[in-house]
């Protein structure tokens, strides 16, 4: 970790979590990669029991808005996911994943209501889409329409 990042896990917090594809790498620019997280993700919030209040996944990089999981340290969590993932997709690159993530607790629902919003505006903002509702990597639909994707997403 670097020098003086610390990090507020273990207690019972929101936590939005932005982690990048290896030097911002477009390694999730296809349906058969963001498809193999969703799973490897759904998979990993049943084992780790924690729930996920919302996620986009961008090009080379994903947010999510995670609670803690119940039975692991977050940080362990994150690992987890994201070792697994790259060992699904990761092929001949040396490395799918950087090695550090962004972690914010988002303890206030002012906060996490702001996060979501952030979340499910990259798209738009990267311009991928005109709408959130046409970007389909992501929980806004879930929240537009109780739409039940790969991911169970908790409001």
């Amino acid at each position: 970790m670097p020098l003086g990042l610390t990090r507020h896990q273990q207690e019972g917090h929101l936590h939005f979590i932005t982690f990048s594809c290896y030097r911002r790498l477009p390694f999730l620019n296809d349906d058969h990669s963001r498809i193999t997280f969703e799973h490897t993700l759904e998979t990993l919030r049943k084992r780790h029991r924690f729930h996920v209040h919302g996620y986009v996944l961008m090009p080379e990089h994903v947010h999510l808005l995670l609670s803690e999981p119940e039975n692991q340290p977050l940080k362990t969590t994150l690992n987890v996911l994201k070792a697994e993932t790259s060992k699904l997709l990761k092929g001949d690159r040396k490395q799918f994943w950087q090695i550090l993530y962004y972690d914010y607790n988002a303890i206030t629902e002012k906060k996490r209501i702001e996060k979501l919003r952030y979340m499910h505006r990259n798209p738009v903002a990267r311009g991928l889409v005109s709408k959130p509702e046409d970007w389909p990597w992501s929980s806004y639909l879930h929240y537009l329409t109780n739409h039940r994707g790969r991911i169970k997403i908790t409001q």
